[in-house]
């Protein structure tokens, strides 16, 4: 049986079921009024235990999903997936086990794989549209040129002008991009000049994360409630655009402290932190208050003095020396192409020497990012950033940089 008769079998069953709830509930079909039945409201009627799929043997319901699973290996398709792990909690519990991380299937399945690290092994190839109207910009995965589809939408973010910083705030929901939105998924905040920047996690990345000092509590009827997820307080990275002071013109020189990733996850048998699910924030309970935002702490790493001081047991990248081309007279990197465009903000990051063992090469690309139309550019990552932290990266590139280039 294929899996469209299933769904389509289901779908019946359902509808059956539905209907003859109703029916029974409001007394339809009855032919005498003097014996009617009604449906008790308050007993919770639940669909899935009265369908025939409640009662499939776990290991046949098992092999369906995997053969599912194993089918359905890119978007759209991949939705069958997601739609699986949404009948009923048997389902998606086993569905949960079988579907693997992006770091082993080299897939995007469920929201939670965007913070995730990426496969080991290949590039994950994404790319980014910008839109100036409104100052947006939306993660998609793959780039098929010979298509009008945008592609599976991932991520999206909104730029936030501020008298002192800029944010972009970032959400799994591309028409509600706020910081209320319950999508609110992180934040990227600069300093004024736009040359240091840090990636907010809205929840823990690992366990023993401190959170920042910004929004973390807050005061409800002259009571403290601290919530289990406060937004937007969990630094996971900082990154900083090195000043050219010199005036001469040039690719520009970034650094990345991935403050949630050690430095040994590069290693062979390295393991980076890994998120397994998304934690629910019980502000949820106090939908009709209105908080009233306190005064953000900025990022210590910004009053603290140079890097170098912070970057001790963390993963390190910087972005790799591109070489003079004589001919073409500019630039160049090898992005296997997959940038078309020149332009100072593409870049290709690496992990920084100070990460590297000895007389092991690091030249292998973890990030890299460029231009391949007006408001369009490819973003590829792998292990051991996640596609939430690689978006964030390449959104610092696109604020103004005063004297770094």
């Amino acid at each position: 049986m294929s899996f469209k008769s299933i769904i389509q079998e289901m779908k019946g069953e359902f509808g059956s079921i539905s209907r003859r709830g109703f029916d029974v509930k409001f007394g339809y079909g009855m032919r005498s009024r003097s014996h009617r039945v009604v449906q008790d409201s308050s007993v919770p009627v639940d669909v899935f235990k009265q369908s025939c799929w409640a009662n499939m043997p776990p290991e046949l319901l098992r092999d369906v999903l995997m053969r599912i699973e194993a089918s359905e290996s890119t978007w759209p398709p991949r939705k069958n997936v997601v739609v699986c792990a949404g009948v009923c909690r048997n389902w998606r519990e086993i569905m949960k086990e079988i579907v693997k991380t992006p770091e082993i299937s080299c897939k995007l399945t469920f929201p939670i794989s965007l913070k995730q690290p990426g496969p080991r092994d290949s590039l994950l190839q994404c790319y980014i549209k910008r839109n100036r109207s409104n100052q947006t910009y939306y993660l998609y995965l793959g780039l098929n040129q010979a298509s009008n589809d945008d592609g599976k939408f991932l991520l999206a973010a909104r730029k936030c002008r501020r008298p002192t910083c800029t944010d972009y705030i970032i959400s799994l929901n591309c028409n509600d991009v706020s910081k209320g939105s319950s999508t609110y998924i992180g934040k990227l905040r600069s300093n004024f000049l736009g040359t240091k920047f840090t990636v907010y996690d809205a929840q823990p990345p690992n366990a023993g994360t401190k959170v920042t000092k910004s929004c973390s509590t807050r005061l409800i009827n002259m009571k403290q409630v601290s919530p289990r997820v406060p937004a937007g307080n969990y630094p996971v990275a900082h990154i900083s655009y090195e000043l050219n002071v010199l005036g001469s013109r040039g690719p520009r020189r970034m650094h990345c402290i991935m403050d949630a990733i050690p430095a040994s996850s590069i290693e062979p048998g390295g393991v980076a932190p890994t998120q397994t699910e998304f934690l629910h924030s019980n502000l949820d309970a106090f939908p009709s208050l209105l908080f009233f935002r306190s005064k953000s702490t900025r990022a210590e790493s910004f009053q603290s003095g140079p890097l170098s001081d912070q970057k001790d047991g963390m993963l390190v990248l910087r972005n790799k020396s591109p070489r003079w081309h004589e001919q073409l007279q500019c630039w160049c990197l090898n992005f296997n192409g997959r940038v078309t465009v020149a332009s100072v903000k593409n870049f290709q990051l690496v992990a920084s020497p100070e990460n590297a063992a000895a007389g092991q090469e690091h030249e292998n690309v973890i990030l890299q990012f460029g231009k391949v139309g007006k408001d369009v550019f490819t973003m590829d990552y792998q292990y051991p950033i996640s596609a939430f932290q690689a978006f964030a990266i390449c959104l610092s590139s696109f604020d103004t940089k005063i004297a770094c280039e």
